[in-house]
């Protein structure tokens, strides 16, 4: 494996999950093109500091902290999803405009 192959999978994924984000409206799918744009940084840079560290593997802690923090968010988020759902019956960001009046 070589850093091309991790930097063309990672952009695959940013690629991925940008499009899901934008062509979305669902609030869960897209949390999930959010998570999978983040897993490509998060991937391109675990593979960028595996080849230029020699290595060592302070990296890849800083890339596993963003994780459990990225966890924390996914959990926080789908708990607003629920909480909106639960109050308004809209699970898509066309009813959610109504929250602000």
């Amino acid at each position: 494996m070589t850093i091309v192959t991790v930097l063309l999978a990672s952009a695959v994924l940013l690629g991925l999950g940008t499009w899901g984000v934008l062509s979305q409206q669902s609030f869960v799918m897209i949390m999930m093109g959010f998570e999978l744009a983040i897993n490509g940084v998060m991937l391109a840079a675990a593979g960028v500091w595996r080849f230029t560290s020699g290595g060592e593997p302070r990296g890849q802690v800083l890339v596993i902290v963003a994780m459990l923090v990225m966890a924390v968010e996914a959990a926080i988020g789908f708990a607003l999803v629920v909480a909106v759902y639960r109050a308004r019956q809209q699970d898509t960001t066309e009813g959610i405009a109504e929250l602000s009046r």
